[in-house]
């Protein structure tokens, strides 16, 4: 039998092409792919890779000027061609300077991930049209994914490629707030020089394939693993539960920690890891999952909220009763007495699927072992929570471990689970080798968290006059087999389901309930957008019972700064929703008008409508502490290191948190070098989730540098009024046209390697909720509505989202173009929500089953920004992350009401369900109207006979 060594030798040639306009010679087999011959062979590491399957496009390379998938194109078939990737774009022609000039101007990119794709992309349409229109734009982009722009600022910086982008001048002393400066690592990532977690591998580093149940339920017994390695040459280990050597329970809420990183002969749900097998990279791609030594007997699996509910059902953790993993409460008023005395009531039952995060980027890291110490760089939104739970599975001291967060291609919630992190370690602490691991797109979304799927109960109760007096909820979450977020979902929903109304009699009660399914998690909204999807629909249909216009249902409503919210917070300042909803009415009018003029004229099967929704957010957890920790230091050259510790996942927090820090210092921007969130060197900056980098970790960075200030003004003798500027080597303070000049170069530095180090640490004030959920969970609230436009047609059942107009009260909009491109980015995940995104455990785990929004899917979205500021956050700002996903699904699904008299109480609103609704809405109006026929048949019979009776 020819060896594998053997086999590969066979199978390797010369390959010669062009890269970049330089002659390549590499021997490598001819069936490599060749995203892998560039990334691996060439270092090419600006080409990414999102699927392996030609679904994302993010491997997208120009093969003699024309877009390919280069994970679709074998090596072999490349001989002799010419390649261009992101690193080459630049040189090419002065058009490709323009264009990443344009992406940056635009805000075009944000995680990164997919911008060498959609700019190969669209170079290869602009060197056959430098003058695009828009529909030619989305065709030529059509198959580059991206998750979190929403695709509109990258349709406008391609369309306005030609133009002259003005040259990028950095905001002037105390006018950084509010400029819509250039995201401070956008050149990076246009350039394709960032660094992802694929993205570098030490040498002699191994890799790891974890070994992984295919059933949703199982035991399972291994066989002979030494001889398992012993015949598969290039492996090198096999790791199982018995190799943890600390704790093997983790989880990101230490109190509910739960889920090992391998399991103890019982899986508990399909894609739950078992082993992992290392070795060299070679090794590992040839290994035949199948033929691992392991024996699965199935066991029946409880995979929905109803059999894990049910009286009979084992528990899937003994100390959990009825499979609940925690409930949540609020409770004021009296809500059944306000429900009984209501003028009107309406209610409903909603539910919500699974949704998978699809960030473009798979999770990826490696980690190598210093000693006592062990250091992981990796994708991650939580660098201080992967240390500790990093720690506690190696059974070290959290300072042995080391996190260098990686640049992350989207998270929003899922990568602050750990992942590869567990693997890598703990084959990198047994072997004393860097060990690295790439998750394929498989196993990205067969293991990894998703959005709950959600089972809610709604009772809404409203005068004559249209004033909420009731809102009854109850809601049921499918937390999968491990806790995960799943209690932060459960508690923060019923703060939240009221929507940001005032509700004086109000109940809402949820459940986190575990099953055999993977573990729901963090995204974007924790639990509020399925809330808002029932919330806000059955708002509309009490506003239609009242007989009031539903946007001024909303406005009669809407909480003011006096208010009570439903756990007895009164805010006080800063509650802008009613601004936010008056700023829809001249769109709402007029976007009214025009869907019943269409309506009207059309003779065919299109119908339009418009839809309505609000939301509010708490920023930061919920009544927990919540605390940033931000460091700056004045370096001997006069420049101000910023040790920035709040990962930036493309939400633009690197270039926020320094705008922030610039202003509080009256300093300008470009005097700032930052200092990324590795553990090692930066303070904890909390998690990069819930909206909470901007308000919190902005406000610490706010006081630092204030700190930072009045210490250079006291070194100086000068008073606060004076000016501070920078030259080289040297600080000039001015007060009153006295000048100091402070030279650093013979100061002392003090233990950070600084002329003056300061740091503040901020935690908002908040108050624990009693037992009815009365207290103050945030300190802070984002505001927001959204009008949906959109067309049904009636027959297909297929719905086309026109506009989405977004008004949003952000505090204080540090980065109006940052802060428009998390809007677009929300809109566009709350449309593929709403219309067709949902998982099916077991199936579609790959990126062309599970579908998510494409350029064409994507609407022009018109952003209005509401500044009423917080008294606590950095000059008045709050958080738009989440805020900005949740109203985007219920204005879709009131808009399809509006549009086609029926409503989407089980979302995605998928063409077959809409249909189906449409269908059962006729024939109950048919039926209906049958009845009306014989009722008026009978009374006409009753007058002839004079009301005889037979």
């Amino acid at each position: 039998m020819v060896s594998t060594e053997k086999l590969a030798a066979a199978e390797t040639a010369w390959l010669s092409f062009s890269v970049n306009g330089r002659a390549v010679d590499v021997s490598v087999p001819g069936t490599r792919r060749l995203s892998r011959v560039l990334r691996d062979d060439l270092g090419l590491t600006g080409t990414k890779v999102g699927c392996d399957a030609g679904d994302c496009g993010a491997c997208t390379v120009l093969l003699n000027g024309e877009a390919v998938c280069a994970c679709l194109v074998a090596a072999g078939q490349a001989a002799g061609c010419e390649i261009t990737t992101v690193e080459g774009l630049a040189s090419r022609s002065p058009l490709q300077g323009r264009l990443q000039q344009s992406f940056l101007a635009h805000g075009a990119a944000q995680c990164g991930a997919c911008t060498p794709g959609m700019l190969v992309a669209a170079t290869a349409l602009l060197e056959k049209n430098s003058s695009p229109n828009e529909a030619e734009v989305s065709d030529a982009i059509g198959g580059v994914l991206c998750r979190c722009t929403g695709y509109r600022k990258i349709v406008h910086a391609i369309m306005g490629a030609g133009e002259k982008v003005a040259d990028k001048v950095s905001p002037a002393a105390g006018v950084a707030v509010g400029a819509r400066l250039v995201r401070l690592d956008g050149t990076k990532k246009v350039a394709g020089t960032e660094i992802f977690g694929a993205d570098e591998t030490p040498a002699g580093t191994l890799g790891v394939r974890v070994i992984r149940s295919p059933h949703h339920r199982a035991s399972f017994q291994f066989g002979d693993l030494d001889q398992f390695v012993a015949a598969h040459p290039g492996i090198v280990l096999v790791l199982t539960a018995r190799d943890v050597p600390g704790t093997d329970c983790y989880g990101v809420i230490p109190r509910f920690a739960d889920q090992p990183v391998f399991a103890h002969g019982e899986a508990r749900f399909r894609g739950e890891a078992v082993a992992a097998v290392v070795g060299e990279t070679d090794a590992l791609e040839a290994l035949n999952p199948a033929k691992f030594p392991v024996r699965w007997e199935e066991l029946p699996a409880l995979k929905t909220i109803e059999d894990a509910l049910a009286a009979d059902a084992p528990r899937i953790h003994a100390h959990r009763e009825q499979n609940v993993l925690v409930r949540g409460r609020v409770v004021c008023g009296e809500v059944e007495k306000a429900l009984a005395e209501a003028d009107f009531v309406a209610e409903g039952e909603y539910e919500t699927g699974f949704v998978e995060h699809a960030y473009i980027e798979p999770e990826a890291g490696f980690a190598r072992r210093v000693g006592d110490a062990i250091e992981i760089q990796a994708c991650t939104q939580s660098p201080y929570m992967d240390r500790a739970d990093i720690a506690k599975i190696l059974g070290i001291a959290p300072e042995n471990v080391r996190i260098i967060p990686s640049a992350v291609g989207g998270g929003f919630g899922s990568k602050l689970d750990l992942s590869v992190q567990p693997f890598v370690a703990l084959a990198a602490w047994k072997l004393g080798r860097p060990v690295r691991m790439v998750y394929s797109r498989t196993e990205s979304i067969m293991s990894t968290t998703k959005r709950h799927p959600a089972r809610m109960r709604l009772r809404a109760a409203a005068t004559r006059e249209g004033k909420l007096t009731a809102l009854d909820f109850s809601a049921d979450f499918n937390t999968g087999a491990y806790s995960s977020w799943g209690p932060t979902v459960a508690g923060r929903v019923p703060v939240h389901a009221s929507g940001p109304y005032v509700v004086p009699n109000y109940r809402a009660l949820t459940r986190a309930v575990h099953t055999n399914i993977v573990p729901s998690g963090a995204f974007r909204g924790f639990g509020v957008p399925q809330a808002a999807i029932a919330q806000e629909q059955l708002y509309d249909e009490l506003a239609e019972r009242v007989g009031i216009d539903p946007l001024e249902f909303r406005i009669l409503n809407a909480l003011e700064n006096q208010n009570a919210t439903v756990t007895g917070q009164v805010l006080g300042e800063g509650v802008g929703i009613r601004s936010c909803f008056e700023a829809l009415r001249p769109r709402w009018k007029s976007a009214r008008a025009e869907a019943a003029a269409f309506n009207t004229e059309s003779s065919g099967p299109l119908r339009r409508g418009v839809g309505v929704a609000g939301m509010w957010y708490g920023c930061g957890n919920t009544s927990l502490p919540n605390p940033s920790t931000i460091r700056i230091g004045l370096k001997h050259d006069g420049r101000i290191a910023l040790h920035q510790g709040a990962v930036d996942i493309g939400q633009g927090s690197n270039t926020i948190v320094t705008q922030i820090c610039a202003d509080a210092m009256l300093v300008p921007v470009a005097q700032f070098d930052l200092v990324s969130g590795d553990t090692a060197i930066s303070p904890d900056c909390g998690k990069t989730s819930a909206s909470r980098q901007t308000f919190v970790t902005g406000k610490a960075a706010h006081v630092a540098a204030s700190k930072l200030r009045s210490a250079i003004l006291k070194m100086a003798g000068a008073g606060e009024c004076a000016t501070i500027e920078f030259g080289e080597g040297a600080v000039i303070v001015t007060e009153n046209e006295k000048r100091t000049v402070l030279s650093l170069s013979h100061l002392p530095i003090d233990e950070h390697g600084y002329v003056i180090t300061c740091e503040a640490t901020f935690d908002p004030p908040t108050s624990p909720l009693d037992e009815n959920g009365q207290g103050s969970p945030y300190a802070v609230f984002g505001f927001g509505a959204h009008l949906a436009e959109l067309e049904v047609d009636m027959e297909l059942g297929t719905v086309r989202v026109i506009q989405i107009t977004a008004a949003h009260d952000v505090g204080r909009a540090i980065n109006p173009t940052l802060i428009e491109g998390q809007i677009e980015g929300g809109v566009a995940q709350g449309l593929g929500m709403a219309l067709m995104e949902e998982f099916f455990p077991g199936k579609g785990e790959n990126l062309h089953d599970y579908l998510i929004p494409t350029v064409g899917d994507v609407p022009e979205v018109e952003s209005i920004l509401i500044e009423y500021p917080s008294p606590i956050g950095p000059f008045g700002a709050k958080g738009i992350g989440e805020q900005s996903v949740i109203p985007t699904a219920p204005a879709i699904l009131n808009a399809i009401y509006d549009a086609a008299g029926v409503r989407i109480r089980r979302v995605p609103a998928t063409p077959d369900r809409v249909r189906a609704a449409i269908l059962a809405g006729q024939k109950l109006s048919q039926d209906q109207n049958q009845n009306q026929r014989r009722r008026t048949g009978v009374s006409v019979l009753h007058e002839a006979t004079g009301g005889a009776r037979g």
